[in-house]
C-alpha cells in the first residue's frame, strides 16, 4: 500500500501546476530568441565530432568552452591521468543560498559516420534543415533569416543532433534563459560536458576520481537519450550498462574456388551464422547458459511504474515495418528491463557488384552485450565464450592462427571484448527523484512517463561507485532520432521542449 500511494505520488506530481509560470515565460522567451538559438546550435553540429578524431573532439570542445564564457561562466578543461584523453568541459555556478548542488551531464563526443550510407545531399557534418523526416516525404529547405518562422516540426539532419549535442545545447540554453528572464537558480549547478562516451567512456574514472572534490553534488542529471515513442516528456531512473564482443571464426588459409571445393571446404560465414543462430531461439530469447541467472528482480514501485508506461508497440511496429516482434509477445517496456544480445554486423567475403563465387577465409561478427542491473560485463562476456567453446570452438585472443592450431582444431574462433561496463538504476523512492518528477511535470499538461532504466547504456554506475551521488535521466531527443545511424536527426519542438526542460530542473 505504502508504494502504491507513492507511486501515484510520484505519478501525479506537479499536475496542479501544470505548465507553470516559468515555463510560459521560457517559451514567450524562446519564441522571441529561436533564431539567435538555432544559429548557435547549428554551429555546434557543423564541427565534426567522431570520438576518435581527436582535431574535431578538440574544437567542438572548445567551441563548448566559448559557449559557458558567453554565459558567464568560467570553463574548464577537466583530464584524467592518461595523457591525449579527450577532457570533459566543465563549468559552475554558485547560488547564494543554495542548499542542493546539481550537476548537469552531457556528451560532446559522437559516433563514427560513412558518409556513403547518409541519404542523397546529406553530409554528416553539414546541419540542415528538412521539412520533416525523410521517411515521411521530408524536403530539404533553406535556414530561416530575418525574423521567418521556424517550424517546430522541422527537422535538423546531421551527426549528433540528437546523440548528444543536444543535451549540451539545452543545459547551456537553459541557464542562458534563467539569466535573461532574471530568474535565480535554486541550486549551486555544475556542468560537466564527456568527450570519450562513444569510446564507452573508457577513462571517465580517472576524470571523477582525480576531480572527486569538485565535483560534490547532490545529484547528477544526465540528459541523454529520448523521449517517450508516443512524444511525451519522461524521466528514468536508470540505465542497461554495455559491452561489446568481436567473433571471428577462422576456415581455409587462402579464398577458394566455390565450384572446385564447394561441399569439401568448410565455409566460415555459414560456420558463424550456425554458431550465432545457436545463442537465441526465435522468440529472441538468449539460449546461452546462465545469460538471465544474475538479474536484479525490479522493485514493486519499479513494477507498477512499467505497468502505466503508455503501449506503443503496435504503433511501432508499423512504423518500422515488421509484423512479429522478439520476446514472446512481452512488451518493449517489459523487454528493455532483460539482458541482450545483439548482433550489430556481420562481415565475410564481398557482396553485391564486388561478389565473387569464392569460399571465404574468415566471417566476423560485432556483438552487443546490454547489461541489466545484477549482470558483470565481463561475467556476462565470460558466458558467451563458454558457449561458443560448447558448439566445438577452440578459442583464442590472437590474430595470428598458427598451422598447429589449424592441424588440432576442426573450429577455431578469435574472440575479443571491451571493458564494458554495468548497469545502474537509482531508487524511485528517493525525495530528490520526487523532486526531479515534478520539475519534470510542471512543464506540461499531460502526465509524463516514468520508467525504471533506459534501454540504451551510460557509464551511470561510476557516479554511484566513485561519487556515491545518484542519477536520473531526462531525454529530450525525439524517439525516431536515428541515432548511431545515418541520417541522424532532431525535431525543433523536441530542442525547444528540451529547453523548458531544464529551465525547470535548474529551479528544483
Amino acid at each position: 500500500m505504502k508504494h502504491a500511494l507513492l507511486l501515484t505520488a510520484l505519478l501525479t506530481a506537479g499536475l496542479v501546476r501544470a505548465q507553470s509560470d516559468l515555463t510560459l515565460k521560457t517559451r514567450a522567451y524562446r519564441q522571441q530568441h529561436e533564431q539567435k538559438l538555432l544559429d548557435e546550435y547549428m554551429g555546434l553540429l557543423a564541427i565534426p565530432n567522431v570520438v576518435y578524431d581527436t582535431a574535431g573532439i578538440q574544437k567542438t570542445a572548445a567551441y563548448i568552452a566559448n559557449m559557458l564564457k558567453r554565459r558567464g561562466i568560467d570553463p574548464q578543461m577537466l583530464a584524467g591521468r592518461t595523457k591525449g584523453v579527450p577532457p570533459a568541459v566543465y563549468g559552475e555556478v554558485r547560488v547564494p543560498g543554495a542548499t542542493r548542488t546539481v550537476v548537469f551531464y552531457a556528451h560532446y563526443d559522437g559516433q563514427p559516420v560513412n558518409s556513403n550510407q547518409w541519404a542523397d545531399g546529406l553530409k554528416p557534418f553539414e546541419p540542415v534543415l528538412y521539412s520533416s523526416a525523410l521517411d515521411a516525404g521530408g524536403k530539404p529547405i533553406a535556414a530561416p533569416r530575418d525574423g521567418q518562422a521556424i517550424n517546430p516540426d522541422w527537422r535538423i539532419y546531421g551527426r549528433s543532433t540528437s546523440d548528444d549535442k543536444a543535451g549540451v545545447f539545452a543545459i547551456l540554453a537553459a541557464y542562458d534563459a534563467l539569466l535573461q528572464l532574471k530568474v535565480k537558480p535554486t541550486a549551486n549547478l555544475k556542468f560537466f560536458f564527456e568527450g570519450e562516451e562513444e569510446a564507452g567512456s573508457t577513462h571517465l574514472n580517472e576524470i571523477l576520481e582525480r576531480h572527486k572534490e569538485k565535483l560534490k553534488s547532490d545529484l547528477w542529471i544526465i540528459c541523454d537519450g529520448p523521449v517517450h515513442q508516443t512524444g511525451k516528456k519522461q524521466v528514468l531512473f536508470g540505465v542497461r550498462g554495455d559491452v561489446n564482443m568481436e567473433v571471428k571464426v577462422y576456415a581455409s588459409k587462402r579464398p577458394l574456388h566455390s565450384g572446385h571445393y564447394g561441399n569439401w571446404a568448410p565455409n566460415p560465414a555459414m560456420m558463424l551464422a550456425k554458431l550465432l543462430a545457436s545463442m537465441k531461439d526465435d522468440d529472441g530469447n538468449v539460449l546461452i547458459k546462465g545469460f538471465y541467472d544474475d538479474v536484479t528482480p525490479l522493485s514493486d514501485l519499479e513494477k507498477q511504474a512499467l505497468a502505466k508506461i503508455p503501449p506503443v508497440d503496435d504503433q511501432l511496429r508499423k512504423e518500422l515495418g515488421f509484423t512479429k516482434a522478439e520476446g514472446g509477445g512481452k512488451s518493449l517496456a517489459d523487454l528493455l528491463m532483460r539482458p541482450s544480445l545483439n548482433i550489430n554486423g556481420f562481415s565475410s567475403a564481398n557482396v553485391g557488384k564486388l561478389a565473387a563465387n569464392v569460399i571465404p577465409i574468415s566471417a566476423t561478427a560485432a556483438l552487443d552485450l546490454r547489461l541489466v542491473l545484477g549482470n558483470d560485463a565481463q561475467r556476462q562476456v565470460q558466458k558467451v565464450i563458454d558457449h561458443i567453446v560448447a558448439q566445438g570452438y577452440y578459442v583464442t585472443q590472437q590474430e595470428s592462427i598458427t598451422d598447429d592450431e589449424r592441424a588440432r582444431y576442426p573450429k577455431i574462433a578469435r574472440v575479443v571484448a571491451k571493458s564494458g561496463y554495468n548497469a545502474q538504476r537509482t531508487p524511485m523512492t528517493l525525495p530528490i527523484a520526487q523532486t526531479v518528477v515534478k520539475a519534470v511535470q510542471s512543464t506540461v499538461k499531460d502526465e509524463i512517463v516514468l520508467q525504471p532504466s533506459l534501454g540504451g547504456s551510460l557509464p551511470l554506475y561510476l557516479f554511484d561507485q566513485i561519487l556515491n551521488t545518484p542519477t536520473i535521466t531526462v531525454p529530450i531527443a525525439n524517439h525516431d532520432n536515428n541515432q548511431h545511424a545515418e541520417n541522424e536527426n532532431l525535431r525543433i519542438q523536441n530542442l525547444w521542449d528540451g529547453l523548458e526542460t531544464y529551465v525547470a530542473l535548474m529551479r528544483l
